[in-house]
């Protein structure tokens, strides 16, 4: 890829862990999210409005988006019907039309990266359901955390616009292997509280560090 500097679009980061790794390479990189950066501080280089504003307003040489997964998910496909229970018994409280009509605005805004103006785009999210892959197609590459030095076990796909596929740097699948299963699926089994779903968004710097790496010149 590219050697010189790149002005690059970390879209809906609040923990500035892409941006960083860009950063660190010497492009002009930013991050933007709507929500309170907890646990996470302010930076400079973060901006804190709707990123709709910079995909209208600003051109970027290379945009990476991580846009909410809540509705688009294939752990929560069960819940777009009404009749359904969790696992445990329990309704989501959010069901039925109400979200679909979410899953359908979740779709939308996924596209509005997919159909930017700009010649380098990586949108990433867990695996989609069915109802989700026919409205923003199917992922270019699936990775893993183990694959860049985590030894957890996380399914990330990515749809790649104009970039190569990341190329394994640090498997440590052996290792992560030998763990107890709580640990190396630490996301799944992470504890309930107000800052759960921000936690569990938070990307993993080994594959940060290969997208800078490999993306990045």
């Amino acid at each position: 890829m590219s050697t010189q500097s790149m002005k690059i679009l970390v879209a809906c980061e609040f923990s500035g862990t892409v941006r960083d790794a860009f950063r660190r390479r010497g492009h002009s990189a930013w991050s933007c999210d709507i929500e309170s950066p907890s646990p996470s501080p302010y930076s400079k280089y973060h901006y804190r409005y709707d990123v709709r504003r910079l995909l209208e307003n600003a051109s970027w040489d290379m945009i990476i988006a991580h846009p909410p997964c809540t509705y688009l998910t294939n752990a929560g496909v069960r819940h777009l019907h009404s009749n359904v229970s969790s696992r445990n018994g329990v309704k989501a409280k959010i069901n039925g039309e109400e979200r679909w009509k979410l899953m359908l605005e979740a779709c939308e805004f996924f596209q509005l990266f997919q159909n930017v103006d700009c010649p380098r785009v990586c949108i990433e999210n867990p695996i989609p359901h069915g109802y989700a892959r026919e409205r923003i197609g199917y992922y270019d590459q699936k990775v893993q955390p183990w694959m860049f030095g985590h030894t957890e076990s996380k399914a990330i796909c990515l749809w790649l616009k104009g970039l190569p596929k990341l190329v394994e740097t640090d498997n440590v699948h052996q290792e992560m292997m030998k763990l107890p299963k709580k640990e190396r699926n630490r996301i799944h089994y992470m504890s309930p509280g107000k800052d759960r779903g921000k936690l569990r968004s938070i990307f993993y710097a080994g594959i940060a560090k290969a997208m800078a790496e490999q993306w990045g010149g």
